[in-house]
């Protein structure tokens, strides 16, 4: 089923990064004049850190890194569900938000330490459905669980006339170890004849939600509607992030150092050009597409670069490792219970990805995140 309608595309949805990007720029380059404050403190920063998903400091022993992630929009896909079925879903959102932050944590090669919770509702009216509540905490709990990181604690604020009133706007902060120093992982050894692997995604995750719930009114049924027999399109949106942290802490103790990490987010498959080396990223195998992706590009109208440069389209993180140690750690993410593919290599060249099943092109240009 393909729709006939006018393409959808995520800047018609309200998300425009050639807007908010260079704001990010700004606020990286202001950020970086303050690193000089840790030495105060008898410390360093990992410069190699500024700009990927995750900050390092050097604090001796081993490194500390940090990550602040939201959740996003997708609470308001799990508010319009359990007004049609009358189910929570916030056990999954809890998961959602808790992956936000940890999956970029281990980008930098760091083990999940600590997360604090940050639930701001549009009014304490939001805590008194008590279902709704307690599968959030549950949810949070058993991610936390998932990957072995302590809850320390959080901020749960009423904010009225900031947050929509019945809303909540969710976010995660986790602190993580480098331990011992040699995990780091920021793209110091990413060269030419590495080998790219890629994790399955569980569906959508939490980025291109807007995309999501824009095209949700243009369906019939909106959220009901089958994407698949038995499975319906908010169902099939409302499946939680998957959890890579197992799989990172997995591969150390196979003796697997990865060269870099990309957390496949916003931007979609252009994460993959994030580091700032000038190589090229070839890929030979697309794994398949999840069902909820493949019927949100058919609906949207997107053709394949559209999708691609939007949404994980299937795979949810990449690992860069030797060529050598390329099926063993496909293997390890199987044995954690995620899908991998041996997708493609990194060579020497002008920075670009190639996604060559598809025809597909990304130059340094369409990825500005520095």
């Amino acid at each position: 089923m393909t729709s006939t309608a006018a393409p959808l595309t995520y800047d018609q949805a309200g998300v425009n990064y050639d807007l908010i990007d260079p704001l990010k720029i700004t606020a990286q380059r202001a950020a970086a004049a303050t690193a000089s404050h840790l030495a105060g403190h008898g410390f360093t920063e990992v410069k190699a850190s500024r700009g990927e998903s995750a900050y390092v400091v050097d604090v001796g022993p081993f490194y500390l890194a940090s990550i602040v992630e939201c959740l996003g929009t997708k609470t308001l896909v799990a508010d319009e569900m359990a007004k049609l079925t009358g189910k929570s879903f916030f056990a999954g959102i809890a998961q959602d938000t808790i992956a936000m932050a940890v999956n970029d944590l281990i980008t930098v090669g760091a083990t999940p330490l600590v997360v604090q919770a940050y639930w701001a509702a549009g009014g304490s009216d939001w805590f008194g459905d008590a279902q709704r509540a307690q599968a959030l905490v549950a949810g949070w709990k058993a991610a936390c669980d998932t990957c072995q990181v302590a809850w320390g604690g959080g901020e749960t604020p009423a904010l009225a006339g900031i947050v929509e009133d019945g809303r909540i706007d969710l976010a995660a902060s986790c602190t993580g170890l480098i331990n011992p120093k040699e995990r780091l992982s920021v793209g110091d050894k990413l060269g030419a004849g590495d080998a790219i692997v890629l994790l399955a995604s569980s569906g959508i995750h939490a980025n291109g939600l807007s995309l999501a719930r824009k095209l949700a009114e243009r369906l019939p049924q909106g959220y009901l509607t089958e994407i698949e027999p038995g499975l319906t399109y908010g169902e099939a949106l409302l499946a939680p992030t998957a959890l890579y942290s197992p799989v990172t802490e997995a591969l150390w103790k196979a003796g697997i150092a990865p060269h870099y990490c990309a957390n496949i987010t916003g931007h979609g498959w252009r994460k993959l050009l994030r580091h700032p080396s000038q190589l090229t990223y070839r890929i030979h195998s697309v794994p398949p597409k999840t069902a909820v992706l493949d019927f949100i590009q058919k609906q949207a109208g997107q053709d394949d670069r559209e999708a691609y440069s939007t949404l994980n389209m299937g795979a949810g993180f990449a690992i860069f490792v030797k060529a050598e140690d390329a099926e063993r750690t496909a293997q390890v993410a199987r044995d954690c219970g995620i899908e991998a593919w041996v997708a493609g290599t990194v060579e020497a060249g002008e920075k670009q990805l190639l996604i060559e099943p598809l025809d597909i092109r990304f130059s340094e240009d369409d990825l500005a995140l520095r």
